[in-house]
């Protein structure tokens, strides 16, 4: 075995690295030796191996450190003469650009910075729009009677979303029911109004807390899994493959699991609600308060105005918890980390999207007189 070994030969500003001996593992010069030995006039770089003997990875790795090095000193590296396996290695530890930090992080430009988050937003507005203009279009499409949606991935949809989420939302929804009604004993006993629970939780979970706490269980069971299941298609090209074959994929993906969410959530709704009251009669019943009080309290204190009110935001909330996941699906880069902020992504901006609509709709409930 011949000790590894290189040369730097300049020639009018173009240097020619000459790679002697065998480059293997243990015996190679580290990359920071092959940095420091590039002249301080050198404006390009060539390999040449017609000397280099027997190799291994630890020879790309090096070169790579080298590469790295020259191209942030606007160096430019020509590995032509590299063996052919030599060159495949390079190309694949370079096929991905490393994680660099921005522009504005780099300088500490605070103005810099705020341009970027401004554009940044604006971009995904952009996107949301676009996104949900296609959707739009598709679900007119559905409505005629176009679109390329089948109604077996639909029921699909449904009974992912819906039967097999019942266990989890009725153990959130009695928790929360049980909750409400321990919050207002502490007032309502003082007062000696223990059978006012009834109308505290009733109202609480008719009005608010069955449709917000199902969707925020929705948000990131099924918003979530939409994204991850989108994002992966996007990954494997299926998502492509349908462009080229002319099928939308806002119709044949997208619109299923937006109309199953939509068509589940007012039923889920329901459900929540009436697992919460049953929970707030569970603690009722600990406050001398009867099963029979409590039913008669809550038919007095609930109308349908206020069950209507509850389904209709557990229907927007579904439209913006099918939105967030499926255009973070869509929207996901080509690896397997993409994929995870994706999903991500997307329980986030739903939750967003639901806090926002829930205060914009007790807004408008206030205004109206609901």
């Amino acid at each position: 075995m011949t000790h590894a070994d290189f040369q730097f030969k300049n020639q009018n500003n173009r240097c020619e690295l000459h790679l002697c001996g065998d480059w293997q593992l243990g015996e190679v010069p580290a990359g920071e030796a092959l940095c420091e030995a590039v002249p301080a006039d050198c404006k390009a770089i060539a390999l040449v191996t017609e000397q280099l003997g027997r190799w291994d990875s630890s020879l790309a790795i090096a070169l790579l450190q080298l590469a790295r090095w020259a191209d942030a000193h606007q160096i430019s590296i020509d590995t032509s003469g590299a063996p052919q396996g030599l060159q495949q290695l390079l190309n694949l530890a370079t096929s991905i650009p490393a994680y660099k930090t921005s522009e504005a992080a780099a300088s500490g430009g605070f103005m810099v910075a705020l341009h970027d988050v401004v554009n940044n937003q604006w971009q995904s507005l952009r996107d949301t729009l676009i996104f949900t203009g296609d959707t739009c279009v598709a679900l007119g499409q559905w409505l005629r009677g176009k679109a390329k949606t089948r109604s077996s991935d639909i029921a699909f949809f449904i009974d992912q979303a819906g039967p097999k989420a019942l266990a989890i939302v009725a153990l959130i929804s009695l928790l929360v029911g049980m909750i409400l009604a321990y919050l207002g004993s502490v007032q309502l006993r003082q007062l000696g109004a223990q059978v006012y629970v009834a109308d505290l939780v009733a109202l609480g979970m008719v009005r608010e807390m069955g449709a917000l706490m199902t969707a925020v269980i929705m948000a990131g069971r099924t918003g979530a899994a939409y994204a991850a299941q989108l994002g992966t298609m996007h990954v494997n090209d299926e998502i492509d493959a349908l462009r080229v074959m002319g099928i939308s994929a806002v119709e044949f993906l997208v619109l299923p699991r937006f109309l199953a969410l939509v068509f589940i959530m007012p039923l889920l709704c329901i459900y929540s609600d009436l697992i919460g009251i049953a929970g707030g009669a569970i603690v009722a019943s600990s406050m001398d308060v009867s099963l029979q009080q409590y039913i008669l309290q809550t038919r007095d204190a609930v109308d349908w105005l206020d069950i209507t009110s509850g389904l209709i935001k557990s229907i927007f909330f579904g439209v913006l918890i099918a939105m967030a996941g499926c255009q973070a699906g869509l929207n996901c880069g080509r690896d397997s980390n993409a994929v995870g902020m994706a999903a991500t992504n997307a329980v986030v901006k739903a939750i967003v999207y639901l806090v926002v609509a829930d205060a914009a709709f007790n807004i408008l409930y206030d205004k109206v007189g609901i």
